[in-house]
């Protein structure tokens, strides 16, 4: 494989900068702490007009952490309000990972957004990361009056394996008809655990950053079991769902190079079939997590797609 000339340039220094950690059992708390260290180093500033505070939820007796970005002008009007499932190929990861993103998404947008510190697999496997995930939503349409949220205007967003847990979230949710959610944000996510051992893989995807080792190990840690098998639930990898009707309006965008773009393209085809509204963008030269580098042009587009997506599911005037 080689896709390093499809690379975006103006990218392309993040894989300089990019841990090149090898991901097993015997090392993956160290990889937690380092991954955690270099987040804290790169984090930016707060920003005008957003209040974080943390609440401790409890989930059968395990407190799970939220962290909640509230508008600092309240004008005693309902808001929208996302639900946040931080990336980290279910092993690694906070909710501080994405402050900067849930920071600007609560200024811009007006919103309430809540981050869910799920418990991480091989520790917890499934279903516990998605179970912590349904307590948080749960939680937060519960306590929309107190929130100053409308509660038929909560969505839900994720990015990698966060948005694997999200689009497992939105089928969960639709099946157990306890709380409704109008949106779905999918960033390029983690959706089919038979991308790694699976079918012929895209010799020009998975090279960077998120590669097919780190995938295998990941779906490994969340199943308890070698992925691939023939009885993996959709509550586990959305991408095994036979029937996606009746799921929310969906945005998934993933970047051309990125190992997880055939299963988004597969997946936003599934629900178009279906009948639920899908928006799909797929951004050229773009590997996993190109959006992180923020001063990039593809980096702007992404950003410009997403709060008008947003913008227009939530109801929120320019």
């Amino acid at each position: 494989m080689d896709s390093k000339s499809l690379i975006d340039p103006q990218i392309a220094p993040m894989l300089d900068v990019f841990p090149d950690h090898q991901f097993s059992d015997d090392h993956i708390v160290e990889i937690r702490k380092k991954m955690a260290a270099m987040m804290r180093d790169m984090a930016a500033p707060p920003l005008d007009g957003v209040l974080v505070s943390q609440h401790v939820i409890d989930v059968e007796g395990y407190g799970l952490r939220l962290v909640i970005y509230t508008p600092e002008n309240n004008d005693n009007t309902k808001r929208a309000a996302l639900l946040h499932i931080h990336g980290g190929g279910y092993v690694v990861g906070s909710p501080e990972d994405f402050d900067w993103r849930n920071q600007m998404l609560c200024q811009q947008l007006g919103s309430v957004v809540v981050s869910v510190d799920y418990r991480l697999a091989p520790e917890h496997p499934f279903p516990q990361p998605l179970e912590d995930c349904y307590a948080a939503l749960k939680w937060l349409f519960l306590n929309a009056a107190t929130l100053a949220v409308d509660d038929k205007r909560i969505a839900i967003y994720g990015e990698s394996s966060g948005g694997g847990l999200a689009a497992a979230l939105a089928i969960l949710a639709r099946d157990r008809r306890e709380v409704q959610i109008c949106f779905q944000v999918l960033i390029y996510p983690m959706l089919d655990d038979r991308t790694s051992p699976g079918n012929e893989p895209n010799p020009f995807a998975g090279e960077f950053v998120w590669t097919h080792a780190r995938n295998h190990y990941g779906w490994k840690s969340l199943l308890g079991v070698e992925p691939g098998g023939d009885k993996v639930s959709p509550y586990a990898a959305a991408a095994r769902l036979a029937s996606p009707g009746g799921l929310p309006p969906t945005y998934i965008c993933v970047g051309a190079i990125d190992l997880f773009v055939d299963e988004n393209i597969a997946y936003a085809h599934h629900l178009l079939r279906a009948g639920v509204p899908t928006e799909l963008h797929v951004y050229p030269g773009g590997f996993h997590g190109f959006d992180t580098v923020v001063d990039s042009d593809i980096s702007k587009q992404f950003y410009v797609d997403l709060f008008r997506a947003l913008r227009k599911a939530l109801q929120i005037a320019e």
